[in-house]
C-alpha cells in the first residue's frame, strides 16, 4: 500500500507543473548515452510520448556523432575535429546523411511510435526547414560542416498543428542543394528561439553544470553562466552547451535545462519534479 501512496504522491507534485506547461513547447536535444543504451532510449521514448499525452509538444532535434563515427572507421576514414566540429568533405557528407538521416532518425520514430506516440522523422533539408551555410572556425573551410543560416519555424508549426511528434535530423539546406552536418546543440538552441520554445532541455553524460568545488548548480542565470565560462570553471564540452543554453535564453526560451540523460526518466523528473536533477539557465 505505501508504494501505491508514494506513487500517487508522485503524480500529485507533478500537477502544477503539467497545469503550467499545458499547450507549451519544450524543445529537446537527445544525443550521448540516452541514444545509445537500449534501456535509455526507451525511458526517453516514454518520457516523450507522456509529455504530448498531458499537453505539452516535445520536439526532438538528435545528434550522431558516435554513430557517424564508427561508420567511418569500418570503412577506414579518418575524422578530423576542429574545436569539436568534424571537418567534413563530400565523402563524410553521405556517411552523415546517411547515418542521421537514414538509420537514426528512423530508430528514434520507430519507439517513439512504438509507445504510442505519432511521430515524423524530418531533416533540416525537408520543406527548407534549415537553411544553412558553410561554418568556419578561425577562418578555415570546415567543408560540408555548417552553420544555421535561418529556420522556418512554419514547417515545425504545422506538424505541432497536427500533432505530430516531429525529430530531426540536423542536417541543412544551401545553395545548390548542397547538405550540410550541424552542431545538433546549435540547431536545438537556434530553433527553441524561433519557436517560441518554452524550454530547451540538453541531455548530456554528466550531471549537469558544476562549481569550482565539484558541487551541482540546480539553477543558474545567464550571467553567472558567462561567468563560469570567463572563469574557466566551466570547460571542455561544457562550454558549447552552456553557449548554447544562454543564447536560447536571450532569444527568448523562458529557461534552458542541462541534465544527465544516462537517468533513466530523466526528461519528466527535470520537468514535472520540485527539485529537478540538473541544472535550471534562466535569464535572471
Amino acid at each position: 500500500m505505501q508504494k501505491l501512496i508514494e506513487k500517487v504522491k508522485t503524480l500529485t507534485e507533478a500537477l502544477p507543473y503539467i497545469k503550467k506547461f499545458h499547450g507549451k513547447t519544450v524543445v529537446i536535444k537527445y544525443g550521448g548515452s540516452a541514444m545509445t543504451e537500449d534501456s535509455l532510449k526507451k525511458s526517453f521514448a516514454r518520457d516523450v510520448v507522456l509529455l504530448k499525452y498531458v499537453g505539452m509538444n516535445p520536439v526532438i532535434v538528435h545528434g550522431g556523432g558516435p554513430q557517424i563515427g564508427k561508420l567511418l572507421d569500418k570503412l577506414g576514414k579518418d575524422s578530423e575535429f576542429v574545436d569539436g566540429i568534424r571537418v567534413t568533405d563530400a565523402d563524410t557528407m553521405d556517411v552523415v546523411e546517411m547515418v542521421l538521416v537514414g538509420k537514426v532518425n528512423k530508430e528514434i520514430v520507430g519507439l517513439l511510435n512504438h509507445f504510442g506516440g505519432k511521430a515524423v522523422g524530418i531533416c533540416g533539408k525537408d520543406g527548407g526547414l534549415i537553411k544553412a551555410k558553410e561554418l568556419r572556425i578561425e577562418g578555415r573551410q570546415m567543408g560540408h560542416a555548417g552553420e544555421v543560416e535561418s529556420i522556418d519555424a512554419s514547417v515545425i508549426e504545422s506538424l505541432d498543428t497536427n500533432n505530430f511528434i516531429p525529430v530531426i535530423a540536423p542536417v541543412g539546406g544551401g545553395e545548390g542543394g548542397r547538405s550540410f552536418n550541424i552542431n545538433a546543440d546549435t540547431v536545438a538552441g537556434r530553433l527553441a528561439s524561433e519557436i517560441n520554445a518554452e524550454k530547451l532541455i540538453l541531455l548530456t553524460d554528466v550531471e549537469g553544470v558544476k562549481s569550482a568545488s565539484g558541487e551541482l548548480l540546480s539553477t543558474l542565470t545567464v550571467k553567472e553562466s558567462e561567468a563560469l565560462i570567463d572563469d574557466k570553471v566551466a570547460e571542455g564540452g561544457m562550454v558549447p552547451k552552456l553557449n548554447c543554453a544562454i543564447d536560447a535564453v536571450r532569444g527568448g526560451v523562458h529557461t534552458a535545462h542541462i541534465i544527465d540523460g544516462r537517468v533513466e526518466h530523466s526528461v519528466l523528473l527535470e520537468v514535472f519534479t520540485d527539485e529537478g536533477i540538473g541544472t535550471l539557465i534562466s535569464l535572471s
